[in-house]
């Protein structure tokens, strides 16, 4: 990864020194946070703060409604949404309305609330820890289906109201879905659907720049990139979306979704990488991402093992992680999944298919890698048409 930086330095001065003819426009959102890419786009937006029993700060953003007069009226059935691993809420919204999840569920009458989990760029606040703190920092997705998923959940019935609502996840978003709701009934009751895209539970089969990572031992991985914070947006963004305004870059730019979620250039719209670039990576700690290379190990979906029988007894009272079990799981569940996706693989897919009791939706898109279901150009017919098609089916139940 260090090579593609220092490598798209070197171009990026390069290409200031020769004036490159070949610079595209530059989306306007490239420089903007999600309340204000949904602002410009002509929808209300509004924000939140969540804090959740350990005292983290999540910010949570809305739409309220769609710019259609129809969708304006009356009270509205709930969508939540949940970005995955090193993403933001911004991810919902990060394509041109007619192609972006959160703008298409706004027109079609459904209140859109997605949330950031802790620790990435909109979340990155605590009620009395300081964020540059090792403490701040010792959280993976266990603390995500703990407090961010209920207090999250919890706030938005709340504020409208209301006593269930849908769930979309992606990625991680599903993965904390999965155990949220498997260990806490009480909060599963509360949705009536829930939709997951590129699900991941176990991670046995995962493939590209995080299995190759994984191999690095906890202690050498903690030594090489610390204990607190990993991938955060930071000037490694900044250049890259600067570099990828040149369609000539498009390969390097190619490389670096390539490393994390694998590779489908014919639906992907190069044009937003800018924007895509401003979103994602966005940060997360070091201890989560340990816990995925633990999932990677082990091919089990359970709690983080702090490293000895000793340790994991005074956090579990047992001297393993226990397991999260997707059996306990009655959440009524729509899926879909990619033959390409290097992170979810298609292997674990089944795996965890036989575990989800209450499926009433499977598709398998062969040619889907793991952001296509968020980003890919067809996504709206491949995707989301599917999603709206369940949500008005089960809207009087």
């Amino acid at each position: 990864m260090w090579w593609l930086l220092k490598t798209m330095c070197f171009v990026h001065i390069l290409g200031n020194i020769l004036c490159l003819p070949y610079k595209k426009h530059k989306n306007p959102e490239a420089n903007m946070n999600t309340k204000q890419i949904i602002s410009y786009w002509g929808y209300p937006s509004e924000v939140y703060e969540v804090y959740t029993k350990d005292g983290y700060i999540l910010e949570v953003c809305r739409i309220p409604h769609g710019k259609n007069k129809d969708s304006q009226l009356g009270q509205k059935p709930v969508v939540y949404l949940q970005h995955g691993f090193l993403a933001t809420a911004g991810i919902w919204v990060a394509n041109l309305p007619s192609n972006s999840l959160g703008f298409i569920l706004a027109d079609a009458g459904y209140d859109v609330w997605m949330g950031n989990s802790r620790g990435n760029t909109w979340s990155k606040r605590h009620l009395y820890l300081d964020t540059d703190s090792k403490e701040f920092w010792t959280f993976s997705y266990d603390e995500m289906i703990k407090y961010d998923l209920p207090a999250t959940i919890d706030f938005i019935l709340e504020e409208t109201r209301q006593k269930q609502i849908y769930y979309v996840g992606h990625s991680q978003g599903t993965l904390i879905a999965f155990g949220a709701f498997a260990t806490n009934p009480q909060l599963a009751q509360k949705i009536k659907v829930s939709f997951v895209l590129a699900p991941i539970a176990t991670a046995k089969y995962i493939a590209g720049g995080l299995q190759a990572l994984s191999y690095l031992p906890p202690g050498v991985f903690k030594l090489i990139f610390g204990e607190k914070e990993i991938l955060p947006y930071s000037h490694f963004n900044d250049v890259t979306k600067k570099l990828c305004s040149y369609k000539i870059f498009h390969f390097l730019c190619n490389s670096i979704f390539t490393f994390f979620y694998g590779y489908d250039r014919k639906n992907l719209n190069e044009s937003r990488y800018d924007v895509y670039l401003q979103l994602m990576p966005s940060g997360s700690s070091v201890q989560n991402l340990l816990h995925y290379f633990q999932a990677i190990h082990t091919g089990t979906f359970q709690a983080y093992d702090y490293g000895s029988a000793s340790l994991n007894f005074q956090h579990y009272n047992q001297s393993t992680p226990p397991e999260y079990n997707v059996e306990n799981m009655k959440v009524p569940t729509a899926m879909w999944s990619g033959g390409r996706d290097v992170l979810a693989d298609p292997r674990d897919v089944q795996n965890l298919e036989r575990r989800i009791s209450n499926l009433i939706y499977n598709k398998e898109i062969s040619y889907y890698n793991h952001n296509d279901f968020l980003i890919g150009k067809d996504a709206p017919t491949q995707v989301f048409s599917g999603i709206l098609k369940i949500l008005s089916e089960t809207k009087g139940d």
